[in-house]
């Protein structure tokens, strides 16, 4: 654990991320107290409403909360309270330097960089159970069909009043467990839970009509015995993760609206269309699909939903190849009045972060883009900044990235030092002039292929044998067996 804990301080410092807190903002953070009930009257007490927070289970910086109120003719109110980390961390501050240096949280297997000290964002600006704490809310009529009829946003007090977690809520509303302890202690919750889930199914029925894509590529979980790493499992998706899931994206939707209607600028995070298309096209034949010439996200989506169908085992091999080929999303300065490129893989035009501000600086500054909205005041920020800022959060996301993946294949090289000669099934998962990688199930781990891959791609399955481990560089290098499992 302490060979990866060092590789994970040393990466970080590779990829121009801090792992360290400056004393400075240290001795900040510990004079820092929850923000008081505000005199002004346009913040709203909501603190009788029966809101609960759903996350991982070990998540303690939670920044969100959820609640229904029915209507009538089936239409439901949704609220959706986002955590006010402005009221607490305010620009320009020690803390608030090192959030816009890392701009996002950094998960490894063997550490947790917060973007926020941990007293602040597990504690003083996290929703936490039983605390009373301001929040931005977004607000949304959902009708029977799942279209979003109205919305709103304002600022509120509220009180977490169930800190649940994924697993125990999605084995209950699969009916496959009973109701998880802090959910059978709070009264009338159970029935909250199944409006919200029923509302987040329609929600999603809507977006996928829209051509959004239906994917599955779980991310490995490291498992620990005693302090030391025994496994890299899997992470997926279940009915409590998409409601949670479908809920955000279409608060990040008002959000982004909200910001449009009244004249603000803005970040957008964007994914235009594929510039693989042609090879997602060739894959989708090797399972007997046909997609058009030209990007087609539902055509796309209709491919993913046969392939789950038929062979739902692979599916997340699919989705990962698909992934792949999508590329990845960024953020972008946006401007009332001029096109934005929209999310491909969502299948939506406005499209912003704005839910996890304990987590990101992008949704921190959309929160303090909100606040000067709603009190009718200009922009903290000018178009420049904000493109400047949108070029640097894309920028450290990609490195967090590399860092989370390569702690990933410095901890799976770790598992599989003693299995070197072994065979494996995998899929490949990167195929450029740069290298062929590939990836493996048990444990969950990519690799290099550093001999016979010509004539591979995105996609294809082949047979590796393992030939060598670097824990410290996070080297698993492979030699091609065979083309095909």
């Amino acid at each position: 654990m302490e060979e990866l804990r060092r590789i994970a301080h040393d990466v970080m410092l590779k990829r121009g991320l801090l792992p360290d807190f400056s004393p400075g903002a240290v001795a900040e953070a510990t004079k820092l107290v929850p923000a008081p009930m505000p005199s002004d009257a346009a913040v709203r007490d909501l603190r009788g409403l029966l809101w609960a927070s759903i996350d991982n289970d070990d998540s303690r910086d939670l920044d969100q909360l959820s609640v229904a109120e029915p209507m009538s003719v089936g239409s439901v109110k949704i609220l959706v309270a986002v955590a006010d980390v402005d009221a607490v961390v305010k620009e320009g501050t020690a803390v608030d330097g090192h959030a816009a240096m890392n701009t996002t949280s950094v998960y490894t297997a063997a550490e947790i960089f917060p973007m926020l000290p941990e007293r602040l964002s597990t504690n003083v600006t996290s929703l936490a159970e039983g605390q009373e704490r301001l929040a931005i809310v977004v607000e949304m009529t959902v009708a029977a069909d799942g279209m979003v009829t109205a919305s709103d946003l304002y600022r509120a007090m509220v009180v977490n009043h169930a800190k649940l977690a994924y697993n125990g809520v999605a084995a209950w509303l699969e009916g496959n467990a009973a109701a998880p302890p802090g959910l059978a202690a709070v009264t009338g919750l159970d029935e909250q839970l199944r409006i919200q889930d029923r509302v987040a199914q329609a929600l999603k029925r809507v977006r996928h009509a829209r051509g959004a894509l239906q994917l599955e590529t779980p991310e490995a979980r490291a498992v620990f015995d005693d302090g030391a790493l025994t496994d890299l499992r899997p992470d997926p998706k279940n009915r409590a993760k998409e409601l949670i899931e479908d809920f955000m994206i279409a608060a990040n939707g008002v959000t982004a609206r909200f910001l449009a209607g009244r004249g603000f600028p803005s970040l957008r995070r964007v994914l235009g269309a594929p510039k693989r298309w042609d090879r997602i096209v060739a894959l989708a034949a090797q399972s007997g699909g046909r997609l058009p010439a030209t990007p087609d996200a539902a055509a796309l989506d209709a491919f993913l939903i046969e392939r789950r169908t038929a062979d739902p085992v692979t599916f997340p091999d699919v989705s990962l190849a698909v992934v792949k080929l999508l590329g990845s999303g960024e953020y972008a300065l946006d401007v009332p009045g001029q096109p934005s490129p929209g999310h491909f893989g969502l299948a939506v035009k406005d499209y912003e972060h704005s839910t996890a501000p304990n987590r990101r600086f992008p949704d921190l500054i959309t929160q303090r883009l909100l606040k000067a909205a709603l009190a009718a005041q200009p922009s903290p920020y000018g178009n420049d900044e904000l493109a400047n800022l949108a070029r640097h959060c894309t920028e450290q996301e990609d490195n967090a990235t590399k860092v989370e993946r390569q702690v990933a294949k410095s901890a799976a090289a770790q598992l599989l030092q003693s299995r070197i000669g072994s065979q494996f099934d995998a899929m490949v998962t990167g195929a450029s002039d740069k290298g062929t990688w590939v990836r493996i199930a048990a444990p969950a781990a990519e690799g290099r292929v550093v001999r016979g891959f010509d004539g591979v791609d995105v996609g294809d399955r082949v047979r590796v044998q393992l030939v060598h481990t670097d824990v410290t560089r996070g080297f698993i290098d492979f030699a091609l067996v065979r083309h095909g499992s």
